[in-house]
């Protein structure tokens, strides 16, 4: 048997059509762990057509074209008319407006989004900002690490007034989906948030829980949700890898006037 049927039956075996989970989800799964490190793809990063993507996987095209279209979706993949489909150098987080977080991003994007809590509690020796921006004199820290498909590629830090500290306090918060607890748990009513976006580089702490290099560039995001009263709820700022975690935002233009 040569070594390219013996991946492909490999990769076969690794699909369980018993499973719950259904089978374009598991596909999409393997797709998007092996491209990441090369495989599935040629040397230009184009991926491997349906049909063949289907004898690899055992599966049929439909279930391979499930499979890859929210990866197209979300950026990982581009197509092009007429040449195939491509790999793109990083992935999508796609802002159209909705307010959502990474557990609920990672859901509709087709990997499973995990978390490890590294430091949670009050504390009153946070920056100056900090306090101002959500008006408190103590607040709430949340630190995690999150992961894609096992993959680090973020720390969140987030702050939260102390009400809602101590009833975040009272739940499991490694995988929480915040947003989900405000309004399905605490009945918070979330208005929007302001986000802003530039970069950093990696200290060693950083380095160390993401696996780069001390120095590497990272993306910075800091974002505060506000309810419908304005409240500040939740200040959160990340640094994501940016080879593992891209964003892009839908920008509108507004008619100029004749003065402009």
């Amino acid at each position: 048997m040569n070594l390219a049927r013996a991946k492909a039956q490999s990769l076969a075996s690794s699909v369980d059509t018993q499973s719950r989970v259904p089978l374009h989800v598991q596909v999409r799964k393997l797709i998007r762990e092996k491209a990441r490190v090369g495989a599935l793809v040629d040397g230009e990063g184009r991926l491997k057509t349906e049909a063949e993507l289907g004898q690899i996987f055992g599966v049929s095209r439909i279930t391979i074209r499930n499979a890859l279209q929210p990866l197209v979706d979300e950026g990982m993949f581009e197509r092009t008319r007429g040449k195939g489909t491509f790999l793109r150098s990083s992935e999508l987080e796609d802002w159209g407006g909705a307010l959502i977080g990474f557990v609920e991003s990672g859901r509709e994007a087709g990997f499973e989004p995990t978390g490890a809590i590294l430091h949670q509690g009050m504390t009153n020796q946070q920056d100056a900002d900090i306090a101002k921006m959500l008006n408190e004199r103590a607040v709430f820290e949340l630190k995690r690490l999150r992961f894609a498909d096992g993959d680090a590629v973020a720390i969140e830090q987030a702050f939260y007034p102390p009400d809602i500290g101590l009833e975040l306090e009272k739940r499991d918060l490694a995988d929480a989906a915040i947003y989900a607890v405000f309004e399905q748990e605490l009945n918070f009513e979330i208005k929007d948030a302001v986000q802003t976006i530039s970069a950093t580089l990696a200290d060693k702490e950083a380095a160390r829980l993401l696996d780069v290099a001390v120095g590497s560039p990272l993306t910075f995001t800091e974002r505060l949700t506000r309810d419908r009263d304005d409240r500040p709820l939740e200040l959160l700022r990340t640094v994501y890898v940016p080879e593992r975690h891209r964003f892009a935002i839908r920008l509108t233009r507004r008619a100029s006037s004749p003065t402009e």
